[in-house]
């Protein structure tokens, strides 16, 4: 069967938010890509996934031109509150840091740049098939793959492997060439889109006897919420009216808080895990995103460190790709690794400190929250989260 190869820069593997932007940054700098995804775009269009966008990230995004439509709709939050022991209090990330952070649905992120990658005659290939990279361990990598009933080849200088933790390009480097470092959580959370205008203007964390709970919104009509379940729970398990009883049990109702309900639009249970692969390289594949990294979402980090990630490869292509130098590429994994651990840290600080964990005692009860008092009350305490929580600075050149 003949075979159709096609020549770029950079092949780009996945169409969600770390391929898109890699694609927009590598444009502006004049560098030819391709990028290639298994789905549609109806529904990487679809998918709810995170909602919460980092300082950084939104400068990024207004930087390239692409935030306008984010700029018109999006939530705009200047602190957070913690929930616990019958009370609630706020931390004011605007006071303590000078920045915020913004609710706007990753696949409303994912629609306007795929839009603005359309619109400026980007090449972009939904629903690929049989996708391989090959030859990553030389000079002249390329990716195959099906589309439209024929056969593809995409030759490149470098491949971005942004596809994701379950996507082709970290399972195509051989065997023992990554280390992995692997955390699964003993709980899992049941997230609920609801249509339903928020209650709140901010996002409430709340450490709960009978588990966590996270008061959050997508939109001025739709209430997104979750709820720690057990990992081996099902949705099945949770009707509308379970849902609503939990959720008003574990949030903090009353002294102004009436948990208003609405028609649940999506319920699904997603796991806690933490998760590294090291180096994030292989020859001339670049790992960038959940397909290098997991982040437990307590945090809110992962949208924002698949970002942080791509800025780093940018400027590394275009300085390997426009000035032949490769120091910058063969930097980039311990500069972003540098950042992954750093987010690491602070999900898994926030995870301990919100769920409750099987054999958990009295004395685990009150450590918790004493962890909670302190990062209320002290300045110091409260800006370390405010900092890390709006987003560290992105490493640019």
């Amino acid at each position: 069967m003949t075979v159709r190869v096609e020549r770029t820069e950079v092949a780009i593997i996945g169409a969600g938010p770390a391929g898109l932007v890699l694609a927009h940054l590598l444009a502006r700098a004049g560098i030819d890509c391709v990028v290639l995804e298994d789905c549609s775009r109806e529904h990487v269009e679809s998918r709810v996934r995170a909602g919460v966008l980092e300082f950084p990230t939104v400068e990024l995004l207004r930087e390239l031109g692409l935030a306008d439509r984010l700029d018109r709709e999006a939530m705009t939050h200047r602190g957070v509150e913690f929930a616990f022991a019958g009370q609630r209090r706020r931390i004011d990330f605007e006071a303590l840091t000078g920045k915020y952070i913004t609710v706007y649905g990753q696949q409303e992120v994912v629609k306007d740049l795929i839009a603005a990658w359309l619109d400026r005659g980007g090449a972009l290939h939904f629903e690929v098939a049989d996708v391989t990279v090959r030859d990553a361990d030389g000079t002249a990598p390329s990716v195959t793959y099906r589309a439209g009933g024929r056969s593809h080849r995409l030759d490149a200088a470098i491949v971005a492997g942004c596809d994701g933790f379950h996507g082709v390009s970290r399972a195509s480097i051989p065997a023992g060439a990554l280390e992995v470092a692997d955390r699964v959580y003993p709980f899992a959370w049941l997230g609920i889109l609801a249509e339903a205008p928020p209650t709140t203007e901010e996002l409430i964390y709340s450490n709960h006897e009978r588990g966590f709970a996270l008061y959050s919104m997508r939109s001025p009509r739709v209430t997104r919420l979750y709820l720690q379940v057990t990992p081996d729970d099902a949705v099945e398990n949770w009707p509308e009216n379970r849902i609503w009883d939990e959720l008003a049990t574990r949030l903090p109702t009353g002294a102004g808080f009436d948990l208003r309900q609405g028609p649940i639009l999506e319920t699904a249970i997603t796991t806690m895990r933490g998760f590294v692969a090291s180096p994030m390289r292989h020859g001339r594949l670049f790992l960038a995103g959940d397909a290098a990294h997991i982040v437990p979402p307590t945090g809110a980090k992962g949208l924002n460190l698949a970002v942080a990630d791509v800025v780093v490869l940018a400027d590394a292509v275009e300085r390997f790709l426009r000035h032949h130098d490769p120091a910058g590429l063969d930097g980039y994994s311990a500069v972003c690794l540098r950042r992954v651990w750093r987010i690491q840290r602070f999900a898994a600080w926030m995870t301990a400190m919100l769920h409750r964990f099987d054999g958990d005692d009295r004395f685990d009860r009150q450590l918790q929250l004493a962890e909670l008092e302190q990062v209320t009350t002290s300045v110091a305490a409260a800006t370390a989260l405010a900092e890390n929580y709006v987003g560290l600075p992105f490493e640019r050149r």
